[in-house]
């Protein structure tokens, strides 16, 4: 018997602290209508010093739960992407297993920067198709403040912290998934990283250790360039176009690299949802954070039909497409 993969809810998590574009003004040489014109983006969410990616996660899986009244105690698998673990080991998946109370749940981190929340839904559907496991909570979360240089004008303006989850079942007759892909361009890594152990491919830029350096002419280029290639890709595994597409989730990095993609790949723009403006680069939370905000405003509907698109460090990418299914 055919074992098919069905998302079944979603969740997020924001931190309460906004930092919005005038307080930047303060830091660095720097103004709202500059980074609004540039980015797109207006304020981001920034955790306290206390606060960790593992609690965005956790919290963020609650509020799946409370949304949906779902049973987690036979969730036999946790997914959490992140550039910004708690420590090296052990995973934020395993503190939100302990958190969770999941005594037979697997967990494990996964790291592919931006589009690691599209690499964990993929590795979902595949561990569930396989017959593996039955029930699989996906997460993307970052506290991307905590790697910041704030002495940075280039970077600083862009990241935030946040997270979003996703519950992805078993099912024998639904399924969300119909299709996906997967790369990387790793010679064009340097165009974004953060050192740590190995310093010897950016051993020019050691004052930068512990920080997110990124060349942002670089990661544009490369993300106009290959993304709708990425697009046309995915989409020719299917029976389905462009055309059909009702909604472009791509990673939200800035808004005009997203509306330079849509053209380019012949995508309307305002199919293109977004959580950059209030949230700015949240890196593996981009995504599911686009989606919660557009099922708030009560634009995605069951049945529609998703192309979600992550690219980042790496310069990795993965695309899945989806047809909603909650």
């Amino acid at each position: 018997m055919q074992s098919f993969a069905k998302i079944t809810a979603q969740g997020t998590y924001v931190p309460e602290k906004v930092m919005d574009n005038n307080d930047f003004e303060k830091i660095v040489e720097t103004s709202d209508e500059w980074i609004q014109q540039r980015t797109g983006i207006i304020e981001r969410r920034i955790a306290d010093e206390n606060e960790y990616t593992s609690d965005l996660s956790y919290k963020a899986v609650l509020d799946l739960q409370e949304k949906y009244q779902v049973d987690l105690t036979d969730v036999d698998m946790i997914i959490n992407a992140t550039l910004t673990p708690d420590y090296k080991t052990p995973s934020v998946a395993s503190y939100v297993q302990a958190q969770l109370g999941l005594k037979n749940a697997g967990a494990i981190d996964i790291n592919a920067a931006c589009a690691g929340f599209t690499y964990g839904l993929n590795l979902a559907n595949g561990l569930i198709t396989s017959g593996q496991n039955k029930k699989i909570l996906v997460i993307g979360s970052e506290t991307l403040s905590k790697i910041t240089d704030y002495n940075d004008r280039s970077t600083c303006i862009l990241f935030g912290d946040g997270a979003g989850a996703f519950l992805v079942e078993y099912d024998k007759e639904e399924m969300s998934f119909i299709a996906s892909n997967a790369g990387s361009d790793g010679l064009k890594g340097h165009n974004l990283y953060c050192t740590e152990l190995s310093e010897e491919m950016f051993s020019d830029d050691l004052e930068n250790h512990g920080y997110i350096v990124q060349n942002g002419r670089g990661v544009y280029k490369w993300a106009v360039g290959n993304v709708p290639n990425i697009i046309h890709e995915v989409l020719n595994q299917s029976n389905y176009s462009i055309e059909d597409l009702n909604w472009f989730v791509p990673h939200s990095a800035n808004a005009r690299m997203i509306e330079s993609i849509c053209e380019k790949a012949n995508i309307e723009t305002d199919k293109a949802l977004k959580s950059l403006k209030y949230y700015g680069n949240t890196s593996s939370a981009t995504i599911p954070l686009s989606i919660d905000l557009a099922i708030k405003e009560g634009k995605i509907k069951k049945d529609d039909l998703i192309l979600l698109v992550g690219f980042g460090g790496g310069l990795a990418y993965a695309s899945t497409f989806i047809r909603w299914t909650i």
